[in-house]
């Protein structure tokens, strides 16, 4: 029997065995931290406008560069990757968490639940997941809160349909007929047999769904239905002509902070629990 590891031995080897996901685990800690620190990180007000620095080239005092109004653009980049990263964890923790009890239930129950569950995912699915979320978002109106659900019901669909995959296999274990014969609950089945054996595929599923989160609020912000007052990753690409620059880092940052949980997520999936 392997003797077992701790916290810290489990992530050196994680880190021997897939680089690229250390790297990708490292850089998302990281724009936390970032995140949680940005009052003390941004170098001015995001808000604060300076016309004597409108379209400023990027210098000492002002890191990436003024907007059209002088704000800073670093100082914007910095609470623009707060927010996208706070409606991008909550999102997908409450989509994939649902998703998570719709594709147990599905899985475990099956016959007509299953087949009534599966239909109304299919069809939710039928819509592109940016076309749903402006749906959404056109009938609730902008604001974070919104933002959220919205993104929260595009990813409901596909967890519950890869839970439920799981579920389906899980339920025929040894355990789970044994907890059944003996005449244990189906709450508790799910709950206390089943649950625990998905957390692994919950966890690749949150992390790989964070980067698509953040890329769906930024081209909401786009299209001018995300997150009011705009201060979020992807609210200048609406200025790409006459203002390049931003365009160019509000990319970097785009690419910065949706790319780390992708490749976390990737290397997480093949790694055996």
């Amino acid at each position: 029997m392997r003797p077992k590891r701790n916290l810290w031995q489990n992530l050196i080897k994680f880190s021997k065995d897939k680089p690229l996901g250390a790297f990708g685990g490292s850089v998302a800690v990281l724009l936390i931290v970032l995140a949680i620190l940005a009052p003390l990180v941004a170098t001015h007000n995001p808000e604060t406008t300076n016309y004597r620095a409108v379209l400023a080239t990027p210098s000492v005092d002002m890191l990436l560069g003024g907007d059209q109004l002088g704000r800073d653009v670093f100082s914007r980049l910095i609470y623009g990757t707060r927010i996208s990263l706070l409606v991008g964890i909550l999102s997908v923790l409450f989509g994939v968490t649902i998703g998570l009890a719709i594709g147990l239930v599905s899985g475990y129950f099956g016959g007509a639940v299953d087949l009534a569950v599966q239909r109304l995912m299919d069809a939710v699915m039928a819509f592109p997941a940016l076309i749903l979320a402006l749906s959404i978002m056109a009938v609730m109106g902008a604001s974070i809160v919104n933002v959220i659900i919205a993104l929260a019901v595009v990813f409901i669909p596909g967890a519950s349909r890869t839970i439920r995959s799981q579920a389906l296999s899980i339920k025929e274990t040894d355990y789970v007929l044994a907890a059944r014969a003996i005449g244990v609950s189906d709450l508790r089945i799910m709950v206390r047999h089943m649950a625990p054996n998905l957390a692994s595929t919950y966890i690749v599923l949150a992390t790989i769904s964070l980067g698509w989160a953040i890329v769906v609020e930024a081209s909401l912000s786009f299209l001018g239905v995300g997150v009011p007052p705009n201060v979020a990753i992807g609210a200048g690409q609406r200025r790409r002509k006459t203002e390049p620059k931003t365009q160019e880092e509000e990319g970097k940052g785009r690419m910065g902070t949706g790319s780390p949980g992708k490749t976390e997520g990737k290397n997480l999936k093949d790694e055996p629990t």
